[in-house]
């Protein structure tokens, strides 16, 4: 097994600690409004690389696909937008027999839409 180069030390008690992000935060851009640059208060790397991965995410089917998902949304009472996340965070088809899952989905929306108004 090779060594890694990382250290290993946790900090004792008068150590100042690393700041960790806040609970359930993944490093992403901001989503709220924000005065300053696009990148926020963070790395222009990192937001650079979520700006690069959000476009080939959802620029990445072909014309049938979307269509066959815009049908498949449409009759699940989602949105494109909502249906295609479900595949790309979880991976799942959604299915008339996931229905609570569709319910959880579509009281999302609604909580979105509350707090946008």
């Amino acid at each position: 097994m090779r060594p890694s180069n990382r250290s290993h030390h946790r900090p004792s008690e008068g150590e100042a600690r690393p700041p960790s992000p806040a609970a359930r935060h993944n490093g992403g851009p901001p989503l709220d409004d924000y005065g300053g640059p696009p990148w926020g208060k963070g790395d222009p790397h990192r937001f650079l690389h979520w700006q690069r991965a959000h476009k080939a995410a959802w620029k990445s089917v072909s014309a049938d696909v979307m269509r066959f998902r815009m049908d498949k949304a449409d009759r699940l009472g989602l949105t494109y937008e909502e249906y295609s996340l479900e595949i790309m965070e979880r991976g799942r088809y959604l299915q008339i027999e996931d229905g609570e899952r569709i319910a959880e989905i579509k009281a999302a929306r609604r909580r979105r839409r509350r707090r946008a108004a």
